[in-house]
């Protein structure tokens, strides 16, 4: 585990991810400083349920505005959590439509890169995520 935790303190390397198991993440980031945020995206079927999530988890402000924008604006404060930085653990996002799915990635890294220009590591991490993101770790061979 001490390769990926060292990534997930690497400010630099803030980004959205997949990766095939939540436990070895969990696991990685324990007693860190890191605070690890799991999402469960099961039946959250359109955006409004989406946002809805992702606030109640991340216990945004009264402010939310329950839009894309008003996302950023959130991932872009996280002012009311204390810690060193951030992983968010995305469990089951396979029902997202893609044009949702689409934005919330182009969301979240946008806020990656926001929080890695500030030195603060950021990381989204979708758990047996589309082939299309980036593996957070290699996968070992069978």
């Amino acid at each position: 585990m001490g390769k990926l935790i060292q990534r997930l303190q690497d400010a630099k390397r803030s980004g959205v991810y997949r990766a095939s198991r939540a436990d070895e993440v969990l696991d990685a980031v324990r007693g860190s400083g890191l605070r690890v945020a799991r999402i469960p995206l099961a039946g959250a079927g359109d955006k409004a349920e989406l946002l809805a999530r992702v606030a109640r988890v991340l216990a945004f402000p009264d402010w939310f505005g329950g839009n894309w924008d008003a996302l950023e604006d959130c991932l872009t404060d996280l002012s009311w959590l204390q810690a060193e930085g951030h992983v968010l653990l995305l469990e089951a996002a396979g029902g997202l439509t893609a044009d949702d799915f689409g934005v919330f990635a182009d969301v979240l890294s946008s806020s990656a890169q926001y929080w890695a220009g500030r030195g603060r590591p950021f990381f989204a991490v979708f758990v047996n995520g589309p082939a299309t993101l980036p593996p957070l770790m290699r996968e070992k061979a069978a």
